[in-house]
């Protein structure tokens, strides 16, 4: 595939209006030594500061440079999704706006995806400049789980620097809070080359970070969903079917088992103690029920799942 450009830098920015020219500066210095042809993407995310008029004006001197503008802030997901669509480069970078992350990163990614043949080369901020109550305990904790979950090795899945194959962009969606696991997006799409390199992490020069600690929470929880959908998402009766016929089963054998219980102590004629004063024998009516709707659930979802337009999408590498 021919590729217009060299690189494609996707930059999502939320009242950023300081940091903006030092930024494009920046890069444009780290291009021109290097004699990249480029593009700089900027997706303004809603910005209520001057960012966008700095954006437009930050194009008028160099043509290089590309945005798009919100109505109202979206998520840092959206903009990467609009960013990657528009992208032509053969590598696509993504990187903060505010100056924590360095361009001089850029070529040696660069390098690594081009001659290397890496889909995806994460940022990893080995010393980093955060608070480390606030940020790095948690981070660190996040990160371990998402290893686990994941099994991809990265230290800093939600490094905002990382560079990518331009097919791997266009082959994945990016949507909700999901910018934090594209990774994982790339390798459940069969995008399995990925490494990390360790990067200079600067601190702070401009306003206050847009992050606090519920994105860590909100991030196991975008996790396990998107576990989930990866691994069921095609098929749920594995899930819910599995699950209901346990559950309906386990709820008729107890149940089986208080009854016949009862009998066998009243044929005897020893002292027992009736059925329905039993609360393990509602444990497993309750039982039987829920394993009955999660396997009816399965159904729905299967049938939700063959009607679905994406049933039978699949990336495809090479045809000849």
């Amino acid at each position: 595939m021919e590729y217009t450009k060299d690189l494609s830098i996707v930059i999502s920015l939320f009242n950023e209006e300081e940091s903006l020219p030092e930024l494009v500066s920046w890069i444009e210095k780290v291009m021109l030594k290097e004699g990249f042809s480029y593009e700089i993407l900027m997706i303004d995310d809603g910005s209520r500061d001057s960012s966008w008029s700095i954006v437009k004006s930050l194009a008028e001197k160099n043509t290089a440079i590309r945005g798009i503008s919100f109505r109202r802030n979206y998520g840092k997901s959206a903009a990467l999704f609009h960013g990657f669509k528009a992208a032509e480069g053969r590598v696509v970078v993504t990187m903060d706006a505010d100056l924590q992350d360095s361009p001089e990163e850029i070529p040696e990614m660069y390098r690594m995806v081009v001659e290397e043949g890496y889909d995806i080369v994460s940022g990893w901020k080995k010393q980093r400049f955060d608070n480390k109550l606030t940020k790095n305990l948690p981070s660190k904790l996040y990160n371990a789980t998402a290893r686990r979950i994941t099994g991809i090795k990265l230290h800093d899945m939600n490094c905002g620097l990382k560079a990518y194959r331009n097919e791997v962009v266009k082959n994945i969606e990016v949507y909700g809070e999901m910018h934090r696991y594209i990774p994982y997006l790339a390798k459940n799409a069969g995008f399995d080359k990925i490494t990390e390199k360790p990067v200079q992490h600067q601190k702070r020069k401009y306003g206050k970070s847009k992050f606090g600690l519920e994105r860590f929470v909100n991030g196991f929880l975008d996790l396990i969903s998107l576990w989930f959908l990866s691994t069921f998402g095609k098929k749920p009766m594995h899930f819910f079917g599995f699950t209901g016929i346990l559950m309906f089963i386990t709820g008729a054998v107890l149940a089986i088992w208080v009854i016949a219980e009862k009998l066998i102590q009243q044929a005897n004629g020893m002292a027992f103690r009736p059925v329905a004063e039993q609360p393990l024998f509602y444990l497993a009516l309750v039982a039987v029920l829920l394993g009955f709707q999660l396997f009816l659930a399965g159904f729905i979802c299967e049938m939700i799942s063959r009607n679905s337009q994406e049933r039978n999408h699949y990336n495809i590498k090479e045809t000849l």
